[in-house]
This record gives C-alpha cells, structure tokens and sequence, in this order.
C-alpha cells in the first residue's frame, strides 16, 4: 500500500500517538527552556562585562578627577592671603562634601529605579506567553 502525502509515514499506533504527541510537546518546551536560558546567560555575561568596563574607567577618571582638585585646591590656597586660607579651606572643605552627597543621593535614587534586568529574555518571554495566551478561533 502506497502513501500519499509529504511525509509517507504510516499512522501511529492506537494508543502511541497521543504519547508520541505528548514527548515531542515535551521536546518542545525543553527546546524553548533552553534557550530562553541561554539567552539569559548571555545577558548575564554581556552585563558584568559591561559593568566591570564601566568600573575600570570610572576608577581611573575619579582618579584623575582627584589628583586636578587636589592640585587646584593646593593652587588656590596658594593664592589666598596668609589671613584668610582658613577660610577658604573650610569653604571648600564644605563645598567638596555638600557635592559628594549630593552625588551620593542621585547615585541611590538610580540604583532604586533601574531600568531592568534582561530586557531581551522578559522580550522573549512575554512574545512565548502572548503565543500560548492565544485561543485558536471557533
């Protein structure tokens, strides 16, 4: 007897089919886990690289940033009369510390709001709960 059609497989078994059918939806899922997983690893990855550059640059400008007002403050209390470097030190001294908590402050509120984790899996998950959300039409 001669199959007609693409695939020119016999019919399942009774009782096999709906087996076969439930391990290969099986398969599926675990295919789509693993990937999803994988992405996730990826975004991982991608991020502590991008968090350990950022740091590593940050590290060597804050130094820099540092060594210039050492050296102007230094400059600048040079310049000022014998009388009244106290003063100016202490302005500074208080300008310095008014600006570092400020920074510190905006530094919280970012790390408070960020803007997500894995923008690309949370995609990629909502698309697969949109697909199974969908009911086929009567």
């Amino acid at each position: 007897m001669t199959m007609a059609g693409p695939s020119a497989m016999p019919p399942p078994e009774p009782g096999r089919g709906l087996f076969q059918s439930l391990q290969r939806l099986l398969s599926t899922l675990l295919e789509i886990v693993q990937v999803r997983l994988d992405l996730a690893v990826n975004e991982f990855e991608q991020e502590k690289l991008r968090i350990f550059d950022s740091l590593a640059w940050a590290s060597v400008a804050l130094l820099f940033i540092a060594l210039g007002l050492l050296l102007g403050v230094a400059m600048l209390v040079m310049l000022t009369p014998e009388a009244w470097r106290p003063l100016v030190l202490a302005v500074l001294a208080l300008g310095f510390l008014a600006v570092g908590a400020f920074m510190f402050n905006q530094a919280r509120l970012r790390l408070r709001h960020p803007g997500g984790a894995l923008p690309a899996t949370r995609a990629e998950l909502a698309h697969d709960q949109a697909g199974l959300d969908q009911t086929p039409p009567a």
